[in-house]
């Protein structure tokens, strides 16, 4: 089978990072990208990423850590994204669900890190809690150049059709092997395989069937079956058109 790419697992997260590398590797997931969520982690993320081989990172600042965004953050990860181990800005966006108090600001950053992102000729990962309309209209008018990845898609298969338009792609994880989960089914059936690609979001959204348990990229597979599953296709046809996306995407 052709090996899977898990395009968002937050490895720093997990109780033991060095064996959820070697699950990965043993269940043919042969590379990770680690997003950055807080300003505090951007030296642990880049240092991740040039430890393993296999290993890929993105700097940024989550849509709920904007209150701690200074713009020398943005010099920082320039510096650091001269390494061939940052492959994208992320993940960035607005969230909506928690707190909808500054949104404002999250606003206000989210199109700095758009901006930085287009400076560096770099992809975007994009997180869009509750907040789809403001996150869509923000990337159309101030993203000039860079892809966009739209981390665990959670809209509409309408939604998913406007994000494909723009020829943005979208990343599924576990949550389209849970049950109840009939929207992101539809998404799934859906989506252009070509615009397609696979997350974890480890150590959260675990799929079944280990559901309710610490996730890790190794269960990136999981999520593949699933999509195969529900398309009524081979798993190395999911494999082989998820990897190939993201390769291109991410430049790895």
């Amino acid at each position: 089978m052709n090996y899977l790419i898990d395009t968002h697992a937050h490895l720093d997260m997990l109780q033991d990072l060095e064996t959820a590398i070697i699950n990965a590797r043993a269940n043919n997931v042969k590379k990770i990208i680690v997003p950055c969520a807080y300003p505090s982690d951007i030296d642990k993320i880049f240092n991740i990423a040039e430890k393993y081989e296999n290993v890929f990172g993105l700097l940024g600042v989550h849509p709920s850590e904007v209150k701690d965004w200074t713009d020398d953050l943005a010099g920082k990860i320039k510096e650091y994204a001269k390494s061939s181990k940052i492959v994208g800005i992320g993940e960035i966006g607005l969230d909506y669900y928690w707190d909808k108090s500054f949104n404002d600001m999250q606003q206000e950053v989210f199109i700095k890190q758009i901006k930085l992102a287009n400076e560096l000729n770099l992809p975007i990962c994009v997180h869009d809690r509750e907040a789809h309309k403001d996150t869509f209209d923000l990337l159309k008018e101030h993203n000039k150049n860079s892809t966009v990845v739209m981390h665990c898609f959670s809209g509409s298969k309408e939604f998913a059709a406007e994000c494909i338009k723009e020829g943005w792609y979208l990343a599924l994880g576990g949550v389209v092997t849970f049950k109840n989960a009939i929207k992101m089914k539809e998404v799934a059936q859906t989506i252009p395989l070509d615009k397609l690609m696979l997350e974890t979001d480890s150590p959260y959204l675990t799929p079944v069937p280990y559901r309710g348990k610490e996730n890790q990229p190794s269960y990136v597979k999981y999520v593949a079956e699933k999509i195969a599953e529900i398309r009524g296709v081979t798993v190395d046809e999911i494999a082989e058109a998820t990897t190939k996306n993201a390769e291109k995407v991410f430049g790895i």
